[in-house]
């Protein structure tokens, strides 16, 4: 019987401690939820603090030393690199009024950042780098990328509420600066005239050219690596949602070591 009972004893405090371990993670993971939180949304409300650039202007520094040209691929703006040169195949920039040419530049910017951004994304968080500021992935292979908020959706289902707040708090901002008020006589998506497309006047580490030939070459270098990035990361969405594989073990670069069967969302 005291057998039994040093038995049962021993049970119940390794129960406890794993139940003490499992709170422990699950504190670490919403403090990392929290510490992501307060930093993006200090970013959301240092990009609403006013402009010290003033947007009464339609000079040529207002449009960083862009000048539209009627005659020119594009009404002249940045982006055009050899060998490839003024690609438009289908001619879609043929007769374009300006307003709809600057939508088109601002919305390719702007999906070609966050393009860039998944492209690295994806590499970084998977085998064999497998580094993630959310999880603990040296205790569990967490897999292919987009199977990564399934994870977050058991953990801290709220993180998507706070998600939606901040790309609406980015996107609102980018509105206020970028896109005409809707009032009185204007267009859907209409840009203002002092605005240049992609121009959302976040650059933390002033990293943006006064120079508007440099400027140039900085818009052209971005517009590229993000038409890139486009490309790149619907190819490894693709490849993951066909073979369910990490990028570097459909490469045969990494070790498989993810489970499916351990997902709490199963398809």
């Amino acid at each position: 019987e005291q057998g039994k009972h040093v038995s049962f004893h021993q049970k119940t405090e390794t129960k406890s401690h794993k139940t003490k371990l499992q709170s422990s993670k699950k504190k670490k993971i919403i403090m990392k939820f929290s510490t992501i939180f307060s930093i993006a949304l200090f970013g959301s409300a240092a990009a609403f603090a006013p402009s010290q650039q003033g947007r009464a202007s339609t000079s040529i520094n207002s449009l960083n030393g862009w000048v539209p040209d009627e005659s020119a691929f594009a009404w002249g703006l940045p982006g055009s690199l050899a060998p490839v040169g003024n690609f438009d195949p289908l001619g879609l920039s043929t007769g374009v009024d300006l307003g709809t040419m600057k939508k088109w530049r601002e919305a390719e910017a702007q999906h070609g950042r966050v393009a860039m951004l998944a492209a690295i994304g994806m590499l970084v968080t998977e085998e064999p780098i497998e580094y993630h500021p959310l999880f603990e992935a040296y205790n569990k292979d967490i897999g292919p990328a987009i199977r990564h908020l399934d994870e977050v959706r058991a953990v801290s289902p709220f993180f998507f509420e706070i998600l939606v707040l901040i790309i609406g708090g980015l996107e609102l901002n980018r509105a206020l600066k970028g896109f005409v008020a809707p009032e009185g006589d204007f267009g859907f998506q209409e840009l203002n005239e002092d605005y240049y497309p992609g121009d959302v006047g976040f650059d933390p580490l002033g990293l943006k050219p006064s120079d508007p030939e440099e400027f140039a070459t900085l818009a052209t270098k971005e517009l590229q690596n993000g038409r890139l990035a486009m490309l790149g990361a619907a190819g490894m969405i693709a490849q993951e949602l066909t073979n369910g594989e990490e990028i570097f073990v459909n490469l045969g670069i990494a070790q498989d070591r993810f489970d499916p069967s351990t997902l709490p969302v199963q398809f």
